[in-house]
């Protein structure tokens, strides 16, 4: 069994109050959530409400598998129109 995980970290320039950041925050989770099978939540920085940090965690019986799926998602979250990805980091 693999597991992978990342960090993605976005910026929300229109976001004016955490109930602004919790709707992008919900819309992208849910979307994420159903698009693909893996677990997704908000980690850290709640309180701030520009910046959006979720972790995502795969796993899968293939390594391969595992890292594509993972690469999936970062790139379905880098086009997401209502934040801008600003980094990422995999562990």
């Amino acid at each position: 069994m693999h597991t992978l995980s990342a960090k993605l970290t976005f910026h929300i320039s229109h976001a004016a109050s955490l109930k602004d950041k919790r709707q992008v925050c919900r819309s992208l989770i849910d979307k994420t959530r159903r698009r693909f099978n893996v677990s997704v939540a908000e980690v850290a920085t709640q309180d701030i409400h520009q910046t959006l940090t979720l972790g995502v965690a795969v796993v899968s019986g293939d390594m391969a598998h595992a890292q594509n799926s993972l690469d999936e998602v970062v790139r379905f979250m880098e086009n997401n129109p209502d934040a801008e990805l600003i980094g990422v980091a995999y562990e």
